[in-house]
C-alpha cells in the first residue's frame, strides 16, 4: 500500500481542513487525509498535507465534531509513525509541506510535546528541510512555544471567538486570555527579544489565527476589533475566518450556517486593516456592528468620502492611493514609480500599470480633472 493510503487508513476518522491554510479541526471531511494548495509566508503556493496528531479530544467545544463524548472512532498516530509516513509521501512527490494540528489529550502541554516530537523527528532524524506549519495548543507552556517556533515556518493559535464572552458560547472549557492570547503574546515577545538564529531557517516563523464566524452571536465589529489588535500589537500575518456550519450531535447543531458572503466581507475588511492603512473606525459597520453584505467595505468607504472629493493620482501619497477602489499595494507602488518618469494623463494609462480603471474612475482626478470618459465606466 502506498504511504498516502496508509496514512488515510490509519487516520480514517481524522478531519483535515478544506480552507486554504486553515487552522482548526472543522467538520466536513471526517474520513480522509487532506492535501490542499496552501500559500507559504513568502507567497509561494505548495501542496500541503493537513493532518492531526490525534482525533481524540478531551475538550467539549460546542461546534466541533471531535468534542468529548461524541460517538465515533478516533485515531492517534505516534510521532515516529506520523513523521515516517509524511516523509514517504513527501519523497513520493505528493506533498511539499505539512500542517500538523491535534485534538487535546491529557492537557495542552502533553499534546504540544507530541507535536514537537513529530517535528523534531522530521527535522533532526529524517532531515526534512521543507515547510512546516505547527499548531500551538491551548495550555502550552512558554518553553514549548519557543521550541515549536524553532522548528516551524509558521505557527498558529486558534482564538475561535473574539473575546471571553463569545468563546464561552463556543468552547466553554477554553480560557481566552491565558490559554489562547497569551501564547500569541509569547510568540511576539520571542520574535522581538530572542535571536532568530535559534530558528531552523535563521528567522522566526510567522503567526496566524482563526475565528469561527457566526457560532456565538458575535458581530463583525467584535471580530475585527480583535483582528486589529492582533495585527497592530502582536504582528500576526493573517486572521482566518471560518464560517460556522452546524454539525450533527453537537450542542449547536440547530443553528443556521453562516453565509459565505459574511466570510468574504470579513476578509476584505481584514486586508484593509492589515495592508491598506484603514482604522477600525473607518469601516462601514451598521448600528448592530455588522458589515454590509451588498457592497465591499472599501467601495462603501469611497462612496461616502471620495465621490465628492476625488483623489488626484498625480499628487496623492501612497496612503491616499490605497483608499481608491481598484488600487492595491502593488498598483499603488506602480503609480508612484510611473510618476517619477511622467505624469499620468489618461485613464487608459492606469490599466497598463495594473489599476482597474472601471473601479477607480469615479474617485480620481488626473491633472486636477475627472477622467474624460468616467461616465461610460459607471
Amino acid at each position: 500500500m502506498d504511504p498516502l493510503n496508509r496514512l488515510k487508513m490509519l487516520s480514517s476518522q481524522m478531519h483535515l481542513e478544506p480552507a486554504e491554510d486553515a487552522l482548526c479541526p472543522q467538520h466536513d471531511r471526517m474520513d480522509e487525509v487532506y492535501i490542499s494548495k496552501a500559500v507559504m509566508p513568502n507567497g509561494q503556493r505548495i501542496d500541503l498535507l493537513k493532518t492531526l496528531q490525534t482525533s481524540v479530544c478531551e475538550r467539549d467545544c460546542y461546534y466541533c465534531p471531535f468534542r468529548a463524548g461524541r460517538d465515533f472512532r478516533r485515531t492517534t498516530l505516534k510521532p515516529d509513525v506520523m513523521a515516517s509516513l509524511f516523509m514517504e509521501i513527501h519523497r513520493a512527490g505528493a506533498v511539499d509541506g505539512i500542517f500538523l494540528s491535534s485534538g487535546i489529550v491529557a492537557g495542552g502541554m502533553f499534546t504540544q510535546d507530541k507535536i514537537i516530537a513529530t517535528a523534531e523527528i522530521l527535522r533532526k532524524k529524517l532531515g526534512y528541510r521543507g515547510y512546516m506549519h505547527l499548531k500551538i495548543m491551548p495550555g502550552a507552556e512558554h518553553d514549548q512555544v519557543v521550541r515549536t517556533m524553532q522548528l516551524a515556518d509558521r505557527v498558529s493559535v486558534n482564538l475561535e471567538a473574539p473575546n471571553t464572552q463569545r468563546l464561552a458560547k463556543l468552547a466553554p472549557l477554553k480560557e481566552f486570555t491565558q490559554e489562547l492570547i497569551q501564547p500569541l503574546r509569547w510568540v511576539e515577545e520571542i520574535r522581538t527579544n530572542s535571536s532568530p538564529q535559534q530558528a531552523w531557517t535563521g528567522r522566526w516563523p510567522s503567526s496566524v489565527t482563526q475565528f469561527v464566524v457566526g457560532g456565538s452571536g458575535e458581530s463583525d465589529l467584535e471580530l475585527l476589533s480583535t483582528t486589529e489588535y492582533l495585527y497592530r500589537q502582536l504582528h500576526l500575518s493573517r486572521a482566518y475566518f471560518s464560517p460556522f456550519d452546524p454539525v450533527e450531535d453537537t450542542p449547536l447543531e440547530n443553528l443556521p450556517p453562516t453565509p459565505v458572503i459574511r466570510e468574504h466581507r470579513l476578509y476584505q475588511s481584514s486586508y484593509l486593516l492589515r495592508d491598506y492603512g484603514f482604522d477600525l473606525e473607518e469601516l462601514p459597520f451598521d448600528p448592530g456592528g455588522n458589515l454590509p453584505t451588498n457592497v465591499d467595505p472599501k467601495l462603501a468607504w469611497a462612496n461616502t468620502h471620495l465621490s465628492e472629493q476625488p483623489i488626484d493620482l498625480n499628487l496623492a501619497d501612497r496612503r491616499e492611493l490605497l483608499r481608491v477602489p481598484g488600487i492595491g499595494p502593488k498598483s499603488a507602488s506602480a503609480i508612484l514609480k510611473a510618476r517619477r518618469i511622467s505624469r499620468l494623463h489618461e485613464i487608459g494609462d492606469l490599466a497598463n500599470i495594473g489599476v482597474n480603471p472601471k473601479r477607480a474612475a469615479p474617485f480620481i482626478l488626473l491633472n486636477g480633472k475627472r477622467p474624460a470618459y468616467q461616465l461610460t465606466l459607471l
